[in-house]
């Protein structure tokens, strides 16, 4: 019998495609640094992990479909000290920012119809497009121009009678771009122009470094209808295990929509969302040390990567990944042979080849994506381990060539 279209042609992950060569290597005996996912290395609070240890119900129930209302209104206290203001019935707890951005397209777009993503964007989005059957149109971005939007009439070029919706990831993952306000507002004005619905993925709104400040979605009045918004606590708490999300709207008929979306999964986890709920109280003074934390880790890698000849590298502003181009022809290649071939001591990194990241064929192919998620002595050694290898295998690639 065969299996579905869709299954067919679903992306594999890009970032755990490449799995099977890090388990070789490490069955061979050598260590893998991995800049090549975003899973940071940073304690999970106790806040959170106490709710784990300590949960006595002697039975684990079905909880609300929209999510726990001591959550939900915990949220909104959140979301306050960060200038926005929304109430409880405009939140939908989900599983994760994943459930989020899926319900988000389901209830913006119906089947065959359009999202305009600038790219590189999360490769993710692509099977979540998939399972809503939705397709994404790229707006491409490049490394040369710190991925900034292009002019508003080369995003108004993409816009088609089937667009629905713009996906923004802000800050972005993978290019660490933080949209400015001026950047924001164009997308606004197409949004009203075209009669778009605005989704605003800002899982990383926390990590926003050289004094910028964050434009949420929510921030903007004249969007205030068509303004989605997509969270989860995964990396804000470093808490990837812990699957909760949530998605915002003040759209009375898109959350009303999205409930009935959360009713056919039942509900999102209890404990993981007492787990999030008692870890906003600490929010303040935790990211005190950690977003320092990441700044240091910030410099480490694009101080390395400065240093290497022929790297285009623009500084991350947000998040905590960075792409770089590089003199190569194949970055997947590249990573392969450093799982493979390469080490220093028994030591070896693993990254992401971008090109996953792209929905343009053929883009991306020459650039990596590192994640900053180590501590900072990890970090330096990949670095250098990564330079050496990059410096190798440029110099085995010419003499093949010769």
């Amino acid at each position: 019998m065969d299996i579905s279209k869709r299954a067919n042609t679903i992306q594999a992950s890009p970032l755990r495609k490449l799995m099977p060569f890090a388990d070789k290597a490490k069955e061979e005996g050598k260590k893998i640094y991995h800049l090549n996912i975003g899973q940071p290395d940073i304690k999970t609070p106790d806040a959170i992990l106490n709710e784990y240890r300590n949960f006595a119900e002697e039975v684990l129930a079905y909880g609300p479909s929209q999510g726990l209302k001591l959550y939900r209104e915990n949220l909104v206290n959140y979301y306050k000290r960060h200038g926005i203001e929304v109430n409880p019935d405009e939140i939908v707890v989900t599983t994760a920012g994943s459930e989020a951005l899926i319900f988000a397209m389901m209830v913006t777009c119906d089947p065959g119809d359009e999202i305009i993503i600038p790219e590189p964007f999360y490769t993710n989005y692509n099977g979540f497009s998939t399972i809503a059957d939705v397709k994404i149109v790229p707006l491409t971005t490049y490394a040369e121009e710190g991925f900034d939007l292009p002019d508003k009439k080369t995003i108004e070029a993409k816009i088609t009678d089937k667009t629905k919706a713009i996906l923004l990831c802000n800050p972005g993952n993978p290019t660490g771009k933080v949209y400015t306000p001026e950047e924001m507002k164009r997308v606004a004005e197409l949004a009203l122009e075209y009669d778009l619905f605005v989704i605003s993925d800002e899982v990383y709104r926390e990590f926003v470094y050289d004094d910028l400040s964050h434009t949420s979605i929510m921030d903007m009045e004249e969007l205030q209808e068509r303004a989605v918004m997509v969270d989860s606590i995964s990396k804000r708490y470093s808490a990837c295990g812990a699957r909760i999300g949530c998605l915002i709207s003040k759209n009375s008929d898109l959350i009303a929509a999205t409930i009935k979306f959360a009713q056919a999964r039942l509900c999102p986890p209890t404990i993981d969302q007492l787990a999030a709920n008692a870890a906003i109280d600490i929010e303040q003074e935790y990211f005190v040390d950690v977003l320092q934390e990441y700044k240091n880790r910030r410099e480490i890698v694009f101080n390395a990567l400065q240093k290497i000849d022929d790297v285009v590298c623009i500084k991350p502003k947000g998040a905590f990944y960075v792409i770089a181009k590089l003199p190569i022809d194949n970055a997947e290649n590249f990573v392969k042979w450093m799982l493979t071939d390469f080490d220093i001591d028994g030591e070896t990194v693993m990254f992401a080849p971008a090109e996953g990241f792209y929905a343009t064929p053929a883009m991306g192919r020459d650039e990596v994506r590192l994640a900053y998620v180590l501590n900072t002595e990890s970090l330096k050694k990949a670095m250098q381990i990564f330079t050496e290898g990059l410096i190798t295998y440029k110099k085995l690639k010419k003499e093949y060539n010769d």
